[in-house]
């Protein structure tokens, strides 16, 4: 089941109070409801088959494997092919990826739990020892699963892009990026929801 990334007036308040261009994009905006996949795995494999791909081609074949496919579990995977799993619109290397890590989950190689006991930085250290999985995947997983409240995500395209257009830049350097990061902290990831917003509309993606 999936529920939606919780934040309230606390938050919003914060951020307002931080940035004002933001402010007025979320007093705009409204609340955003953004959906969460709550199971770590699951999660992961929504990640892996987000990389590099339109955010359109993602939820099909996300919606094809829920349809196809049921729970996404390390079990579930690992029983498929990879001639199978590609069959649902991934690529090849993609499909290698998701059943490598459900093998290493079920033979205790990867304890995936144990990222809840972690802090961001070795949650991304973590994750990156997987076939297939760098920082971005490691940061949507924090946000659209274990729902950490403070990431901002440089290799976010969309996320730049807003950045970009909210304080009009033509470029967005990493330093002028952490600046922002460390203004919207320690709520950034209320603050990513709004940037994805304003990118384009990716705040109303349905997982």
């Amino acid at each position: 089941m999936s529920d939606y990334f919780i934040y309230g007036q606390k938050e919003v308040d914060y951020l307002k109070s931080r940035d004002k261009r933001l402010g007025a994009v979320i007093e705009q905006t409204g609340h955003i409801y953004r959906r969460v996949i709550p199971d770590l795995y699951a999660a992961l494999v929504h990640s892996i088959i987000g990389q590099q791909i339109s955010t359109k081609a993602h939820e099909t074949i996300w919606q094809r494997m829920n349809v196809g496919i049921g729970a996404i579990t390390p079990q579930a995977i690992d029983a498929m092919s990879l001639e199978d799993l590609q069959k649902y619109g991934m690529t090849f290397k993609k499909a290698g990826y998701i059943k490598s890590t459900a093998r290493k989950i079920i033979t205790g190689e990867f304890n995936i739990d144990s990222l809840y006991s972690m802090t961001d930085e070795e949650v991304c250290t973590e994750l990156s020892k997987l076939d297939g999985v760098g920082t971005w995947t490691a940061e949507m997983l924090m946000i659209f699963s274990m729902q950490r409240p403070n990431i901002v995500s440089y290799k976010d395209l969309a996320i730049i892009r807003g950045m970009k257009w909210l304080y009009h830049h033509k470029e967005m350097t990493k330093e002028r990026f952490e600046r922002y990061r460390k203004r919207y902290a320690p709520y950034g990831s209320v603050a990513s929801l709004y940037l994805w917003k304003i990118a384009g509309g990716q705040g109303e993606v349905i997982l």
